[in-house]
């Protein structure tokens, strides 16, 4: 299709770069990843790629698009082997291209590398500077490629030694899956900011992978998960070997996968993801203390964290949006008369339910303002007599280095904004934000647990001088 008679559905909510999933010991290595992935989509919708190994033999497939959209049968069937591993992406550093999709794969003195990258690197403009200074020929604008140099240099010392001391040259966020022809390997950094962990599947195989409800798609029993720190190495005869390089450090699990991007089916730094956000609006209830006709989430954002408002407010749950759950990817362009096209055709308002009637919105968080106003906006059209939003997460002013599309403070409505004025941008009645100490409280850790960065501005690994988000672009 012509791309000037196109637009594409632009959703402003914040994205997540990417998932990983790894299967080693399994005939059909290949489509258990394809499953996991299918699993994993939510974190990543702009490419996806799986490479495998059969006896040695390493073949890859990776495109743009969805997983269903990129694997048929016949694709699966050409990636033989009983190890594979795979990614999905959204891109936070480096071009949404298929040269950057994943896993990037090399081949080096007679061998083959791949890797599969969850996170964000902060110094690997610097890594990349020094490693072109050497020679180095980098085929893509993607931070993750920095690893692959970096091994390559160091593989004639063993994989062990190559592992360690090329990752001690890393800053940042980053659980990562690695693949040679006959080894696979986990690493999470010492934060541990994004989640990965360990199953077992019932063929006695392994997956690895950045949530537990790919597991549970593939049959597969949860172990544990991957530590901070932890390099875990699976040999050719499927014995497995852990390594802690570097001193124990504190965690800086990412919060933000609690609030927003896990599915809340999984289990994340050990935390059921369905409970932690239902205790967050059990919070925001407690809190707020606001009296209304009825409270409702946006489909999907907010259900949960919707249902525990209501149970401790007592205020009954309706469903006063109605979504659309065969919205493709692209549409004919609207004509200009179709005000908020991108909203409409996603969510719609059941006007009877609404009319005159004081309505308490729950949201998960608030980016952007721009899809938010656009939803008020339909309420208020529907008949809504009073429109507050309860949001169970605090204000959102400060960018993610970690691998999250906050680019910059000058694009977060909250950084710009009080909240009476991002009141009124949205046109609502009244905004409640969670407080941070009631966000920790939903999650059952400690407050030290995590990084909390995109709240207070505290940055527990400081981004390297010149390091910023579009720093790889060409």
């Amino acid at each position: 299709m012509d791309s000037s008679n196109a637009v594409t559905v632009e959703d402003r909510r914040p994205k997540h770069e990417c998932g990983v999933c790894g299967i080693y010991g399994h005939e059909d290595a290949a489509k258990l990843t394809y499953f996991g992935l299918y699993a994993l989509q939510h974190r990543g919708q702009e490419s996806a790629g799986i490479v495998a190994s059969d006896a040695g033999k390493v073949s890859i497939h990776k495109a743009m698009g969805l997983v269903p959209e990129i694997f048929s049968e016949d694709i699966l069937q050409g990636l033989p082997g009983s190890m594979a591993m795979g990614h999905v992406r959204y891109s936070t550093t480096g071009a949404s291209n298929v040269t950057n999709s994943q896993p990037l794969m090399v081949n080096h003195r007679g061998t083959t590398l791949a890797v599969a990258h969850n996170g964000n690197l902060v110094n690997s403009l610097e890594l990349r500077q020094d490693l072109e200074g050497k020679g180095s020929i980098f085929q893509t604008t993607m931070d993750s490629e920095v690893v692959l140099h970096l091994l390559a240099r160091t593989t004639h010392l063993g994989l062990e030694r190559a592992l360690t001391e090329s990752f001690s040259c890393l800053k940042g966020a980053y659980s990562i899956l690695l693949m040679t022809p006959e080894t696979m390997v986990a690493v999470r950094d010492p934060g541990g900011f994004r989640p990965l962990c360990l199953g077992k599947l019932n063929s006695g195989g392994w997956i690895v992978a950045s949530e537990t409800c790919a597991l549970d798609l593939v049959e597969a029993d949860y172990i544990r998960d991957i530590e901070p720190g932890e390099m875990l190495i699976i040999d050719k005869k499927g014995k497995m070997k852990s390594i802690f390089p570097w001193p124990k450090q504190k965690t800086n699990f990412c919060i933000f996968e609690q609030v927003y991007f896990a599915r809340p089916d999984s289990d994340i730094f050990g935390i059921n993801v369905y409970e932690s956000r239902k205790r967050m609006g059990e919070i925001l209830a407690r809190e707020a203390q606001i009296e209304g006709d009825f409270v409702m989430p946006f489909p999907d954002s907010g259900n949960y964290a919707a249902i525990g408002f209501s149970k401790e407010s007592g205020i009954p749950l309706e469903m006063g949006m109605i979504r659309n759950h065969y919205v493709g990817r692209t549409f004919i362009q609207p004509t200009q008369s179709m005000r908020d096209f991108n909203v409409r055709v996603k969510l719609n308002p059941v006007r009877s339910l609404l009319k005159d009637k004081r309505v308490i919105i729950v949201e998960d968080s608030i980016i952007r303002g721009t899809t938010g106003k656009s939803r008020v906006k339909a309420l208020r059209e529907a008949g809504a007599k009073e429109v507050h939003m309860m949001v169970s997460c605090p204000p959102t002013r400060h960018a993610c280095y970690y691998g999250i599309d906050f680019p910059s403070s000058d694009q977060l409505i909250a950084a710009q904004h009080s909240v009476e004025e991002t009141a009124a941008y949205l046109g609502l009645d009244s905004l409640h934000y969670l407080s941070v100490d009631g966000l920790v409280e939903a999650t059952g850790l400690a407050k030290d647990s995590f990084c909390l960065a995109c709240f207070n501005g505290v940055y527990p690994v400081e981004p390297d001088r010149n390091f910023k988000k579009d720093a790889l672009e060409i």
